[in-house]
């Protein structure tokens, strides 16, 4: 079967410099060779040109670290190429991290420094202690959200810490900031004690008008947001499980649209009953889903399988309701709907052709999916990957920083399910009927109507103005 790890990726993308005889074929013979053992050469740049030897940076992507590698070793045997430096693109760029703090005031001389610190910050301190919510006027808190993770389940690299979880974190503030502007703070905690955490974000929270909490594992991360949500009067919203369900949906809408179904009638088999599986048939089931059976490693959720506790109870009790008690493969026959948020390979195309006519496939294990999408492809209507090689990726980006915006914007205290299937709505809606088709029901993350529209919609459920009031500071009453 076609492994979907056989296309180089610029994930993997390296650079190489390296010097070449000015006349002959070393050039060709390298990029030849390249080509031929899989690789993809995607930039030549002459970086000093003599009358017998040139120097080039030759960009290569690769299938994984090990490809890259052999990639190297066979430049190295053309003849007349001389390998120097070897850089890794990806790293390069987290060297010395992806974010930073500026200022948004030029320090000038002792005037500006008066007033941005001692002794003017003074009067803006007693401001605020006698009217606490000046702090959302007067600081960074009013456009600040905290990334919190505690490293137990970071993407698909399992319990791996808190230093190893940064760099994932600072790509999340990266993020926040590019598409809607918000200053995200990563928040990597040194314990993966349920009531520490608690404890901790309710500590900082003072400074942040919201929590994001990242990648901590399942079933500590849902004990863990509804005790802060409780705590806190600032909205908390773990993305594992409510960005991955707004994207999803707003997929199956524009998924359903292609195939002239409705949610309401279609039959969804769902693989995976952790954080993500759990939120997505939440969200399903507010947005009029009736028909659900979900399978985790332990086989179908039903009402009288041992053992049910918590979000696994709940889910027994809320799907499944003709009580279906077989395998994963079986549930899939005659479904309209698979998704998948759980392991690779646990369908095979096969399987998907059991499905019913014009079946919708959402496959978005990372980096391998449950099946093969070139696979699935061949018997589902409409196939969506997490991958960003395929069509239809479904990332959680498109959705996070919008309903953040929304949430700041409306001075939100709180994230609610009309909040999140407003979000998925507008999402869905980027994608007009007249761009909608089987290859694109999700929009890119780079169109700027995205992130502006997942934010209104958000902050007109959540109560918010219809247009954003241009603030100024009132002189007299910040006295």
């Amino acid at each position: 079967m076609h492994s979907v790890s056989a296309v180089p990726s610029v994930s993997y993308s390296i650079t190489v410099r390296l010097e070449v005889p000015a006349g002959g074929a070393s050039v060709s013979q390298l990029t030849t060779a390249v080509e031929q053992a899989g690789g993809a050469v995607t930039a030549l740049d002459v970086t000093a040109s003599g009358h017998e030897r040139l120097r080039m940076d030759v960009t290569v992507a690769a299938r994984d670290t090990d490809h890259a590698d052999e990639l190297v070793e066979l430049m190295t045997a053309v003849p007349g190429v001389l390998i120097g430096k070897v850089s890794d693109r990806t790293f390069l760029m987290h060297l010395g991290g992806k974010i930073e703090m500026a200022s948004k005031h030029p320090i000038r001389n002792r005037d500006d420094l008066s007033m941005i610190y001692t002794p003017g910050v003074a009067r803006v301190c007693l401001a605020i202690a006698k009217n606490p919510e000046d702090a959302r006027r007067l600081t960074i808190k009013r456009n600040s959200i905290a990334v919190i993770t505690d490293g137990s389940a970071v993407l698909g690299l399992g319990n791996i810490g808190p230093q190893a979880a940064l760099p994932v974190m600072e790509g999340k503030a990266a993020l926040f900031k590019r598409f809607a502007g918000i200053d995200a703070w990563p928040l990597c905690l040194d314990t993966q004690d349920t009531e520490e955490i608690i404890a901790v974000v309710k500590a900082v929270a003072p400074g942040f008008a919201g929590i994001n909490l990242e990648d901590i594992s399942a079933p500590r991360c849902f004990e863990v947001e509804r005790r802060l949500r409780d705590l806190l009067d600032i909205p908390v919203f773990h993305d594992d499980q409510h960005g991955t369900a707004i994207v999803v949906l707003a997929a199956l809408y524009n998924a359903l649209r292609v195939v002239g179904k409705n949610i309401a009638d279609v039959r969804i088999v769902m693989s995976g009953a952790g954080a993500a599986g759990t939120a997505i048939i939440k969200l399903l089931l507010e947005a009029g889903a009736g028909d659900i059976v979900v399978a985790d490693i332990e086989g179908v959720v039903h009402r009288n399988r041992d053992g049910l506790v918590g979000e696994l109870l709940w889910l027994a009790e809320h799907t499944n309701a003709l009580g279906f008690t077989g395998s994963l493969r079986a549930a899939v026959a005659g479904a309209d709907v698979f998704i998948g948020v759980s392991a690779p390979g646990v369908l095979s195309g096969d399987d998907v052709a059991t499905m019913a006519d014009q079946a919708i496939v959402f496959a978005l294990a990372n980096p391998e999916p449950e099946v093969d999408p070139a696979e699935a492809s061949r018997y589902a209507a409409v196939v969506a990957t997490g991958r960003s090689d395929f069509p239809n990726q479904i990332n959680n980006v498109l959705a996070f920083p919008g309903v953040f915006r929304g949430l700041l914007d409306a001075r939100s205290s709180e994230i609610t399910s009309t909040m999140l299937l407003a979000a998925a709505g507008a999402l869905a809606g980027v994608v007009s009927d007249a761009e909608l088709n089987a290859s694109y029901i999700t929009p890119s993350v780079f169109n700027a109507e995205v992130h502006t529209a997942v934010a209104a919609a958000v902050r007109r459920a959540a109560g918010g103005p219809a247009e954003l009031p241009v603030e100024s500071v009132d002189a007299e009453a910040a006295v």
